[in-house]
């Protein structure tokens, strides 16, 4: 089904953008790397996916996460986050906080839990963004807003929980393709008419080595870590940006825990020689397509996230594993089949048809529940998370 075309606003906006990537890429002599293309698609100032007055998240937008789906994941969320503040600060730092429905689903099931936090506090650029957080917040948690501020930047000292649903997977990535032997970085030069094309150069040395680094995560026991991707030709991304925001953010944790929330595998799936178109996509109307270079500015551009590669980070900052399980692990070991157990006892209403459907989405293996994984790592905290006490695949990583 083809995807309905912007309204003209929308695609003034988009041109807008498009004309300041172009002016870019001519400066840099006609080309930019696909991570720059996609740094300013999604975050420039006033014009970006997530910095312009589009509204993605939700039925109406383009795309819907497991907060907005069901309230229920909050609360399994929470869970996990009290056993946490019996041995941290009870305070929140949130980086991607989307609409605020997490936040405040958060902040309303740890009163209720009684382990209301003291702080939370949600580190976000975009006005839009603050605004409907806040909004969010003053309707689904009234008596919890005064305790919510909101930063321009990571605190330089952090003593409580990190929390992150889907945030490394819309972090830039470099796109790279591999062939007998051959490595080349994938970026994007103007096409001439307003729009981009995809464009090769070579790989330079400080690209060739993240890779194979990856890629020894991938192949451990192979001489060559560009074996791991097979023969013929191989394209696919490698997320610097995540791993390099993992480890700032994990060295700022002075004593607590950070908890990531995202669509991913282990680098041993990540760059499985069968996998060899990569994982980017895009999102738009809630579909998914792979037309990434069209109408910059006005859909999601996303990547799967190698937890390998994370877990890499969250080491070198000195953190330590706390677990590594799929999403549907993580949300059993939090009690959302005791919460459906309790709708089920009740009376069948539409509300409850429609919050045991969305259960199943966050459930399923064929839906959210093995695709997502939930990845935790800690300083100064003890090892026994109950959402991680069975399925922990931390030794895949």
């Amino acid at each position: 089904m083809a995807m309905p075309d912007p309204d003209p606003e929308a695609l003034a906006r988009s041109a807008a953008l498009a004309a300041r990537i172009a002016r870019d890429a001519a400066a840099a002599g006609g080309w930019i790397g696909f991570d720059a293309f996609m740094r300013r698609a999604l975050y420039e100032p006033g014009l970006g996916y997530y910095a312009g007055p589009s509204r993605p998240f939700g039925p109406g937008g383009d795309f819907t996460t497991a907060p907005e789906l069901s309230p229920l994941f909050a609360r399994c969320v929470a869970r996990q986050l009290s056993h946490w503040f019996a041995s941290v600060e009870p305070v929140v730092v949130e980086f991607g906080a989307g609409t605020g429905r997490l936040a405040a689903g958060l902040l309303a099931a740890l009163d209720e839990l009684g382990t209301p936090a003291r702080r939370y506090a949600i580190v976000e650029l975009s006005g839009t963004l603050r605004e409907r957080q806040r909004e969010t917040i003053a309707r689904l948690a009234p008596d919890a807003l005064a305790r919510v501020e909101w930063l321009d930047a990571l605190p330089d000292a952090i003593r409580g929980v990190v929390v992150a649903n889907e945030v490394l997977d819309a972090m830039p990535v470099k796109v790279f393709e591999h062939e007998d032997g051959r490595l080349d970085e994938i970026g994007v030069t103007p096409d001439g008419e307003g729009g981009f094309r995809w464009a090769a150069r070579p790989a330079g040395d400080a690209l060739r080595g993240a890779l194979a680094e990856a890629l020894r995560g991938a192949a451990p026991d192979v001489p060559d870590p560009f074996a791991a991707l097979g023969p013929g030709r191989y394209r696919s991304e490698i997320g610097l940006e995540a791993g390099a925001w993992v480890a700032t953010v994990g060295r700022a944790i002075e004593r607590g825990a950070m908890l990531l929330v995202d669509y991913g595998f282990p680098a041993r799936e990540y760059y499985h020689p069968q996998r060899r178109d990569g994982t980017l996509v895009a999102h738009r109307r809630h579909r998914v397509h792979v037309d990434l270079l069209r109408w910059p500015g006005l859909q999601d551009l996303s990547a799967h996230v190698d937890f390998s590669a994370v877990a890499r980070a969250a080491a070198a900052a000195g953190l330590a594993p706390l677990g590594y399980v799929s999403q549907a692990r993580f949300l059993i070991g939090t009690g959302l089949l005791d919460e459906l157990g309790g709708l089920a006892r009740g009376p069948t209403t539409p509300e409850t048809a429609r919050a045991l459907g969305a259960a199943q989405t966050l459930l399923s293996e064929a839906e959210m529940g093995e695709l997502f994984k939930v990845a935790a790592f800690g300083r100064g905290v003890p090892d026994d998370a109950p959402a991680f006490a069975r399925g922990d695949r931390s030794g895949s990583l």
